[in-house]
């Protein structure tokens, strides 16, 4: 009996596999028209200005690693501000934990009161 609905089962499942239409193929990229977008065609507002900037070899927001300076009177280390004086800390050697804060004012370049390195103040306009 156990036998003979067994083999039942299995004429009945092979003969629906059979008569079942083909399975419709996969998407390849996830999306039907033309596929997932990239950064640039998704962006919006500020990110697509960044994006546009970034490609043409700008930085307007000072994102990229800084430049490395010396710090010596000839080489000094490049501080923009958008007002005449700034507050800038020197962490003057490398395993220090304390910083010196001191007032950074234009014009010529101007030495750290703790460790002697040089900074010197730039005007910096915003890009918007």
């Amino acid at each position: 009996m156990a036998a003979r609905l067994l083999l039942r089962s299995a004429l009945r499942a092979a003969t629906t596999c059979r008569a079942a239409p083909a399975p419709a193929p996969a998407l390849a990229r996830g999306m039907a028209a033309g596929g997932i977008p990239t950064d640039e065609e998704q962006a919006t507002g500020l990110e697509k200005v960044i994006m546009a900037a970034t490609k043409e070899g700008k930085d307007p927001y000072s994102m990229s690693t800084p430049k490395h300076y010396a710090g010596t009177k000839a080489d000094p280390h490049i501080v923009p501000s958008i007002t005449n004086k700034r507050v800038v800390g020197c962490v003057c050697e490398e395993d220090n934990t304390v910083i010196v804060w001191f007032w950074l004012h234009q014009g010529e370049a101007q030495r750290c009161p703790s460790c002697g390195a040089h900074y010197k103040l730039v005007p910096h306009e915003l890009p918007h």
